[in-house]
């Protein structure tokens, strides 16, 4: 008894990692998708909340003349989408379980691990936070003093010639923060709204599956990039379908990586890798 119970407290400390082939985030899309039909309005509605969000956002920036903030807050949504699709990590989860499904249970569904939940949303939100002053700060390195007019302020930061030393510059930065963020989140916050668990294992799980499957998470990061790219270029139109996409997609990348048990054997559920 002693030795099975130490041996169930090693696995929620340190879950053991599957080892998957380069071809699984495609599988895990086709499973996202899957839920996706499955509990279309719901999914529908959560992602247009988070598209009216964005507008929001942007009209407001417009208003206090803040304009310059757009385009960071816009590329670092990547770094916080893993905490605003919470609701639909629990939406798969209650798919999975045979549970109701509606909107309510999706918004609601971090109170139940509320703690860790927005531990991990600060960590995130941290990084978010300093991407927007490095990106300031890059801006400021290249253009100095230079007042660029409100109506052709894209074209001229990113598409003049002489702005190319500022994209590469900027790219690169924000490329790494990306990837550190993937690595600590790319299953975390799936993991702390399925298990009792703190902020710190939840982490290590998901460093240790990116780091443990290095070829098919960057093939997962990479469409998550390019999901959420499309969906914050249509002017966050498209982030009524691509969130949701993603988020279900996350979480049977969460289930398909993390062991269920000690001895490493899959329970047979939707996520299982024999049914994926």
């Amino acid at each position: 008894m002693t030795t099975s119970r130490s041996d169930q407290k090693l696995a929620q400390l340190a879950p053991a990692i599957r080892a998957v082939e380069m071809d699984r985030p495609w599988i895990w899309l086709a499973a996202g998708w899957r839920d996706f039909t499955k509990a279309p309005l719901v999914s529908l509605s959560y992602g247009f909340l988070f598209s009216v969000a964005g507008y929001v956002i942007i009209y407001g920036l417009y208003a206090i003349d803040m304009f310059y903030l757009i385009l960071p807050l816009a590329a670092g949504f990547t770094l916080i989408g893993p905490v605003a699709a919470i609701g639909l990590y629990d939406v798969s989860r209650r798919l999975e379980l045979g549970l109701p499904v509606t909107l309510g249970a999706a918004l609601r569904s971090f109170l139940s691990h509320a703690g860790t939940v927005s531990a991990m949303g600060l960590v995130l939100m941290l990084f978010m936070l300093a991407w927007i002053r490095i990106a300031l700060l890059i801006f400021a390195l290249f253009f100095g003093d230079r007042i660029i007019p409100r109506a052709n302020f894209i074209e001229s930061v990113f598409f003049a010639p002489e702005s190319l030393p500022f994209v590469v510059a900027g790219t690169l930065v924000g490329a790494i923060l990306a990837a550190a963020v993937f690595a600590i989140s790319a299953i975390s916050l799936p993991m702390l709204l399925d298990r009792n668990v703190g902020v710190p294992v939840a982490v290590a799980a998901s460093f240790r599956a990116v780091n443990k499957n290095p070829q098919a998470m960057a093939l997962w990061a990479a469409l998550i990039a390019g999901f959420t790219t499309f969906g914050v270029a249509t002017l966050f139109a498209g982030l009524t379908f691509c969130l949701p996409l993603i988020g279900h997609a996350s979480w049977h990348a969460y289930r398909d990586l993390i062991e269920d048990d000690v001895t490493g054997a899959a329970t047979s559920s939707t996520t299982g890798r024999s049914d994926l």
